[in-house]
């Protein structure tokens, strides 16, 4: 992908991702939040299969969650657990969910870290100029990676290599990388400190 074309399609995702919407409000938020605590609420909880930390929300950036709990709302991203709980919600749900979780803040980094984080360093250069230099992105518009479970971002890596994930800037940063690649770069951002389990 050129850079003209890779700044087009890096143009269209934001423009999606910072559409309108309702102003949400973190205590109803909170209140609202009691279905999700079964699985994001428990340290290094794993799904059932394939096997992979459920990813910690806690500090996330509110646009990205405002537009993953879309996409599993409407199907276009999919896991069964996620498209039935995210079903349910309305825009004013989902707008003080995301209100709730990003308030919440990261104090240390928690989980396993099994990857070379040196060499995972290198390969998120690439990474930076979205995500951060350690993970915590310069704009809201861009999902924080910092904390996050290393085989969480090994899966969502994946996803975007086979197209299960359809987002076309992340699938043409990815494609390249080598399944050490990918280890790697995910121990880096796992062993930052940024997102955390709401245990709020």
């Amino acid at each position: 992908m050129n850079k003209k074309t890779f700044l087009g399609a890096a143009g269209v995702w934001l423009l999606a991702a910072g559409t309108v919407q309702a102003a949400g409000d973190p205590v109803a938020g909170k209140e609202k939040f009691y279905a999700c605590r079964g699985c994001h609420s428990i340290p290094s909880y794993s799904n059932a299969y394939p096997s992979y930390h459920v990813p910690k929300i806690g500090g996330q950036t509110e646009p990205y969650l405002v537009s993953a709990l879309q996409t599993y709302k409407t199907g276009a991203r999919k896991h069964a657990s996620m498209n039935g709980n995210a079903g349910s919600l309305s825009e004013q749900d989902i707008a003080d969910i995301a209100a709730y979780l990003t308030k919440l803040e990261g104090k240390e980094q928690e989980g396993p870290v099994t990857g070379d984080v040196d060499k995972g360093k290198q390969v998120a250069a690439k990474c930076a100029s979205c995500h951060g230099e350690d993970g915590n992105p310069p704009a809201p518009n861009f999902p924080r990676l910092a904390g996050q479970y290393e085989s969480y971002l090994v899966k969502a890596i994946q996803d975007y290599q086979t197209g299960k994930r359809a987002n076309p800037v992340m699938q043409s940063m990815v494609q390249g990388l080598s399944e050490e690649d990918v280890k790697n770069v995910s121990a880096y951002y796992a062993s930052k400190v940024g997102l955390s389990v709401v245990k709020d």
